[in-house]
C-alpha cells in the first residue's frame, strides 16, 4: 500500500512579544508560534509552513534581507531568516523563492544565556550583511554573515563583538550604514534604562560607545534608523526613531559635521528646527545628533516604530528614496502613520487604523509590506490585523483577511458529522470553527476560522460534537468542574449554508426552525446570553459599524450571515454561540469528552487522583439529564471512545489500565450500562485510544512509547493480538480509519510527544472456522510525515474526517486532523492507494 501525505491547513496564532514578527523583501512574513516557526503569505491569507527546531518558544525573528533592504535583494533567488527563542538559541533558516522549500541552515554558536529578546540587521550587498542580537542577560552580539552566491552554498558566519550591557537590559536595537561612505556601522540600542545608547564600530567589529540620547520617560520598546536622506542627491542625514512606553514617539536626526564641529546650522529658524545634541566621533567623521521632532498621540504604550521601506517605484540615482513615513503600534489598539506636512514640515498623524471590539487588548507591533501598501500588526490576542490601501486618488485603508489560531496549547479537536468544518479548543480559552470557504469557482476552498463560538473564563481541556440528526450541538469541558453545552445560532447556520457547503446538505438545520439568531458575551466571558431573531433591532448592513466599545458601554453584538470570511474583530465579537445547559456532577476539572454516534449519549470523566473522583458520568442528549456513572478507574480517564455500533464504551486512564464498558439503551429514558473487562495494558500512563471502524479492535498508546492492538472477544475478555514497534517517544494521540469492510483493512494514525505524526496500514487476519473474529493484524509503516509537516510539540489529539454522507468505503481520499501544543491545528489530505 502507498500513502501520500499533503499539508492542506495549518491554524495557529502568534506568540503573545515583541518583536515576533517579521514581513521580509520575500513578501513573506515570520512569527513565532510557540516553538516554530510558522510562515505565511499575505496574498493567500495562509500560513505555508512552519519550521521545528527551537525547543523553547519563539521571541523574535528576523528577515535577511528585510522589507527596507528589498531594493537590493530584487535578482536573489533565496532568502534567509533568523530567529531566536527563549532559551537564547539563534537559527538561520533559508528558502527558496522558486519552490517554496526550507531548509535549517545553521545554529549560531555561542547562545545567549537568556531569552533573545530582539534581532536587527543590515544588508551591505545581497550577500553581505551584519546582525546583532540582545538578551535578557544582558549581552549584545554582533554577527558577520556571508550569504551564499550560488544555490545550497554555505553560509559564512563570523563573531565581531560582545557588548555587555549590565543589569538594565537592552529589548531593542537598529544598524545603519553611517554616512561617510566608509563602511563604518552605527547601532542603536535601548532598553529598561529610558535611554537610547549609540555606538559606533567597523565592519570588521571594535564597537565603542558614542553617546547617550536622554529624553524618554520610560523603556525604550522599538528602534529603527531610516536609509540615507537629503535634498537634491545629498544623503546627509540619517534619521532615528524611537518609541517608548511612555507613549510618546522621537525622530532623532544625525548630520556630519563640518571638521570646526558646527554642523550646518539653518537660515531661518522654524517650527521644525531642531534642538542641538551631543556629537560624536566615528573613524574620521563627527556627527552631531539632535531631536527633530516629538510624536504624541497614542494612549498607551508604544511598542513598534517603523520607517516606510522604499519601493521599487520610488528610484533615484543611488537604487532607492526613503519616504518620509513612520508607522507605529501601540497597546492602545491602534496603528498610526505619521508624515511631515509639506510646508511647515511638522511630523502628523495622517492615517489611523484600529480595532474597536473589546476583545483587542493592544498591538505588539506593526510592520510595513514590502512597497508600503499594506500594513500589519500583531495583538495581544494572538491575532494579526492587516489592512491595505486600496484607494486610487486617495488613501483608503481597508482590512484584510489574515491567517489566524489559537495562541495556546490546543488541546481537542472534532470534526463536525457531516464533515464540513473541523472545531478545536485550547488553552488559550476559546473554541475556534475551521471550514474550507468556497470561493464559488468550483474549488476545494481555502481553510480559515469561519466562527469563534466561545470565549471564556477558564483553560478549554476537552470538546465533542454531538453526532446524530438535528442542529450543530458541541459539549465542552474547561478547568471547571461544569459541562457546557453549545448550540449553533441561525447566523452560523445560514453562514455555513451559503459559504461552505457546496450542495444545499444543511437546509435540514435551517427548516429546524431556529430562534436564536446569535449570542452576547456575559461580562465574565463565561455564559454566554443569547440574542433572539425577534428581538433584534434592525441590524446594519455592515458587520463591522457596531457601536464604540468604552468602558461605560458593552456594544450589542450583531449577528450577521458572513459572505466573506471574517476578520478577528468579527470572529471575536458576532460568531458566538449560545450556551444551552451547563452539566453538573464532576468534582474537579473536566479532562475529556465523547459522544456516541446515534448522537443519544455524552461521556465526562474530571481530573482524578481516587476511584470515587474518577468515575465516567454519562449524559442523556436533549434532556441532559446524568443517566450513569461508571467506577472502573482510580486515576484520571485520559481518554474515551464509543464503538461505531455503540454497543459498548472504551476508557483509557492514568492508572495504566483500560476498561470496556457495555452500553444498551433501553426504551426512550432508560441506559443501562455495566463493567465487562478492566485490564492493566501498558508499563506508564495511557493517553490515547481508537476503535476500528469495522469491527470491536481497538488500539491503544501509552507514555511507554508502544501501540498494542485489542480485540473484545467475549463479554467477558479482551484478547491482544499485536504490538506495534516501539515509537521513538511517548504515544499521545491514535485515530483509527477503517478502509475496506471485507479485508478489515485500516490506516492507524500515532501522534508523539515529540511532535511527529506516523501511519501504519492495518490489515486484520481472520480467525479459522470462518468467524468473524480477528485472530491478528499485520502492521505496517506507511508514511511518517516530514518533520516540516509535524507539529514541533506534542501532538494532542488525531482525528479522521468523519462525512458518511458522501464517502465511500473505497474513497482513498481522506482528511487527517491534529492539534499539539504548539499552538496548530493541522488538517492533512491522505491519498491511499494500493501499489
Amino acid at each position: 500500500m502507498k500513502c501520500q501525505v499533503e499539508r492542506a491547513f495549518i491554524g495557529a496564532g502568534c506568540n503573545r512579544i515583541v518583536n515576533n514578527v517579521s514581513w521580509g523583501a520575500s513578501n513573506l512574513v515570520a512569527f513565532g508560534a510557540h516553538n516554530a516557526v510558522a510562515i505565511f503569505c499575505p496574498q493567500k491569507a495562509q500560513i505555508l509552513t512552519t519550521l521545528p527546531g527551537h525547543n523553547a518558544a519563539v521571541n523574535c525573528t528576523y528577515w535577511l534581507p528585510s522589507s527596507k533592504f528589498a531594493f537590493r535583494a530584487q535578482q536573489l533567488s533565496h532568502h534567509y531568516l533568523l530567529s531566536g527563542d527563549a532559551n537564547g538559541i539563534i537559527m538561520l533558516w533559508e528558502v527558496s523563492l522558486t519552490d517554496g522549500k526550507w531548509r535549517h541552515v545553521l545554529t549560531v554558536p555561542q547562545p545567549h544565556k537568556k531569552g533573545v529578546t530582539c534581532i536587527s540587521g543590515i544588508m551591505f550587498s545581497s550577500t553581505e550583511a551584519i546582525f546583532a542580537s540582545t538578551s535578557s542577560d544582558g549581552n549584545v552580539n554582533i554577527w558577520e554573515i556571508i550569504l551564499p552566491v550560488t544555490t545550497g552554498g554555505d553560509c559564512k558566519l563570523s563573531h565581531l563583538e560582545s557588548l555587555f550591557v549590565g543589569s538594565k537590559t537592552m529589548v531593542a536595537l537598529a544598524l545603519a550604514e553611517l554616512l561617510d561612505n566608509t563602511g563604518r556601522v552605527v547601532l542603536a540600542m535601548g532598553g529598561l534604562d529610558n535611554k537610547v545608547h549609540i555606538y559606533s564600530g567597523e565592519r570588521t567589529g571594535k564597537f565603542v560607545r558614542a553617546c547617550e540620547l536622554k529624553g524618554h520617560l520610560d523603556w525604550i520598546r522599538s528602534l529603527d534608523f531610516s536609509l540615507a536622506v537629503g535634498k537634491k542627491g545629498a544623503r546627509d542625514t540619517l534619521l532615528l526613531v524611537s518609541s517608548s512606553q511612555d507613549k510618546t514617539i522621537r525622530i532623532w536626526k544625525m548630520v556630519l559635521s563640518d571638521t570646526s564641529g558646527k554642523s550646518e546650522r539653518k537660515d531661518v529658524i522654524g517650527l521644525a528646527s531642531y534642538i542641538e545634541g551631543p556629537l560624536f566621533v566615528s573613524g574620521l567623521s563627527t556627527y552631531q545628533i539632535s531631536l527633530e521632532s516629538l510624536l504624541i498621540g497614542h494612549e498607551d504604550w508604544v511598542y513598534s516604530v517603523q520607517w516606510q521601506p522604499p519601493s521599487s517605484t520610488s528610484t533615484e540615482n543611488n537604487g532607492h528614496l526613503q519616504p518620509q513615513s513612520i508607522l507605529s503600534a501601540s497597546m492602545d489598539k491602534t496603528m498610526m502613520i505619521w508624515k511631515p506636512e509639506k510646508i511647515s514640515g511638522i511630523w502628523m498623524n495622517v492615517v489611523t487604523v484600529g480595532e474597536l471590539s473589546h476583545c483587542a487588548l493592544g498591538f505588539y507591533g506593526g510592520h510595513w509590506s514590502p512597497n508600503g501598501d499594506a500594513i500589519l500588526a500583531h495583538g495581544y490576542g494572538g491575532s494579526f490585523h492587516l489592512w491595505k490601501d486600496v484607494g486610487i486618488d486617495s488613501h483608503n485603508w481597508q482590512p484584510q483577511k489574515v491567517p489566524s489560531g489559537h495562541y495556546a496549547a490546543v488541546s481537542d479537536i472534532g470534526w463536525a458529522r457531516s464533515g464540513k468544518f473541523l472545531l478545536s479548543v485550547s488553552h488559550d480559552q476559546t473554541t475556534r470553527i475551521f471550514a474550507p470557504w468556497l470561493s464559488g469557482m468550483g474549488d476545494q476552498g481555502s481553510w480559515h476560522e469561519i466562527a469563534r463560538p466561545q470565549v471564556h473564563g477558564h483553560d478549554l481541556n476537552c470538546v465533542t460534537i454531538i453526532q446524530g440528526k438535528g442542529n450543530h450541538r458541541f459539549v465542552c469541558g474547561a478547568d471547571e468542574k461544569v459541562a457546557r453545552v453549545f448550540e449553533a445560532p441561525l447566523s452560523f447556520l445560514r453562514t455555513l449554508n451559503c459559504a461552505v457547503s457546496s450542495e444545499s446538505d444543511l437546509q435540514e438545520d435551517i427548516q429546524l426552525d431556529v430562534k436564536i439568531l446569535g449570542a452576547n458575551m456575559s461580562a465574565l466571558g463565561l455564559s454566554q446570553k443569547p440574542i433572539y431573531v425577534n428581538a433584534v433591532q434592525e441590524a446594519p448592513e455592515r458587520p463591522d459599524s457596531e457601536a464604540i466599545d468604552t468602558l461605560e458601554t458593552v456594544p450589542e453584538a450583531v449577528p450577521v450571515t458572513l459572505t466573506k470570511p471574517p476578520i478577528e474583530d468579527q470572529l471575536g465579537w458576532h460568531t458566538l454561540w449560545p450556551e444551552s445547559h451547563k452539566l453538573y456532577g464532576h468534582g474537579n476539572e473536566l479532562f475529556s469528552l465523547c459522544c456516541d454516534h446515534e448522537g443519544k449519549l455524552v461521556a465526562s470523566s474530571c481530573k482524578a487522583q481516587t476511584m470515587s473522583v474518577a468515575e465516567i458520568w454519562l449524559w442523556e442528549v436533549g434532556s441532559w439529564k446524568a443517566v450513569g456513572r461508571l467506577q472502573s478507574h482510580s486515576l484520571t480517564v485520559t481518554q474515551m471512545e464509543f464503538s461505531h455500533d455503540d454497543s459498548l464504551l472504551l476508557s483509557v486512564s492514568r492508572d495504566r489500565q483500560f476498561s470496556v464498558f457495555s452500553i444498551k439503551r433501553e426504551g426512550v429514558d432508560e441506559t443501562n450500562y455495566e463493567l465487562l473487562v478492566r485490564q492493566e495494558a501498558h508499563k506508564r500512563i495511557i493517553w490515547a485510544c481508537s476503535w476500528n471502524t469495522f469491527g470491536h479492535e481497538f488500539a491503544t498508546g501509552s507514555r511507554d512509547k508502544t501501540v498494542k492492538l485489542w480485540s473484545v472477544v467475549s463479554r467477558t475478555s479482551v484478547k491482544q493480538l499485536s504490538t506495534l514497534p516501539p515509537f521513538p517517544s511517548s504515544v499521545t494521540a491514535l485515530s483509527w480509519l477503517g478502509l475496506e469492510r471485507q479485508t478489515n483493512h485500516g490506516l492507524l494514525a500515532v501522534g508523539l510527544e515529540n511532535g511527529f505524526i506516523e501511519l501504519w496500514s492495518l490489515s486484520g487476519i481472520r480467525s479459522e472456522h470462518g468467524s468473524t473474529s480477528v485472530a491478528g493484524f499485520t502492521a505496517n509503516a506507511v508514511a511518517r510525515l516530514d518533520p516540516f509537516m509535524c507539529h514541533a510539540s506534542t501532538v494532542q489529539r488525531l482525528a479522521w474526517r468523519s462525512s458518511e454522507s458522501e464517502k465511500t468505503e473505497d474513497s482513498q481520499n481522506n482528511q487527517l486532523a491534529s492539534c499539539g501544543a504548539d499552538n496548530c491545528v493541522r488538517v492533512f489530505e491522505v491519498n491511499v492507494s494500493q501499489w
